[in-house]
């Protein structure tokens, strides 16, 4: 029996490993577990570089958000090393001049001192209605932002911001691909999920009712199963 295929995880912007807790604990026991490290690196294209000289030779990816920018340049670096690929609450396009507005404006709170005011501003945004008022779940945020800190918060929001538009390249993606996306998601929106389905060959799109930006804490289960699932698949 061929040895499980290793998988990579990439994590989204003011966001750790503990993110993907669930999906960790799940998979571990039959499978190599890498979180790419997303925090020192001041663009996009320098996240999958790194991301890949720490990876294994072949290996599934799963990418969350911001990670999905890092898969979408993995896979326009490295191709032929990856053998699955999984996005999760992510979208294809670069930002338009509003979002480049609304990220200036948070590079400026911190600038000035308020990077605690950024955590608070985004929990409405990454959490479905339903969970807002979830006491462990906005601690979970909370403390991601903390644990990322200030200094790693301004090389993310830099580099989402230069970030190459994907959509030209999605054509290109030739592996079997899962988009998993929650429909109270206050960020990636169907729109963009159908974009990247009707832009990957054979992509296969998994709507979570109810579930918010956060997928992989606000639905462990659901995404533990589907993408393991994914995973298992030959």
């Amino acid at each position: 029996m061929a040895e499980p295929l290793p998988v990579v995880l990439a994590s989204g912007q003011l966001l750790t490993r503990d993110v993907w807790a669930p999906q960790i604990a799940a998979w571990s026991a039959e499978r190599a577990v890498i979180v790419a490290d997303h925090t020192r690196d001041e663009t996009i294209a320098d996240m999958a570089r790194r991301l890949l000289d720490a990876a294994p030779e072949r290996f599934a990816l799963a990418a969350h958000a911001m990670g999905g920018f890092t898969a979408f340049e993995v896979m326009r670096q490295a191709p032929e090393r990856v053998a699955r690929l999984a996005l999760l609450a992510t979208l294809a396009p670069a930002d338009g001049p509003a979002q480049t507005a609304r990220r200036q404006g948070y590079i400026d709170l911190v600038e000035k001192g308020h990077f605690d005011q950024v955590a608070e501003e985004r929990i409405p945004m990454l959490l479905s209605p339903a969970r807002r008022e979830d006491p462990a779940l906005v601690a979970a945020v909370r403390r991601m932002a903390a644990e990322t800190g200030a200094e790693t918060f301004l090389r993310q929001q830099r580099a989402i911001m230069a970030r190459a538009d994907s959509r030209a390249s999605l054509a290109d993606i030739r592996v079997p691909t899962l988009i998993l996306w929650g429909d109270a998601d206050g960020i990636a929106t169907r729109a963009h999920q159908d974009e990247i389905v009707s832009g990957i060959a054979g992509a296969r799109l998994v709507v979570l009712p109810g579930v918010g930006h956060l997928s992989t804490l606000e639905a462990p289960e659901a995404v533990s199963k589907a993408v393991g699932d994914w995973l298992r698949e030959t």
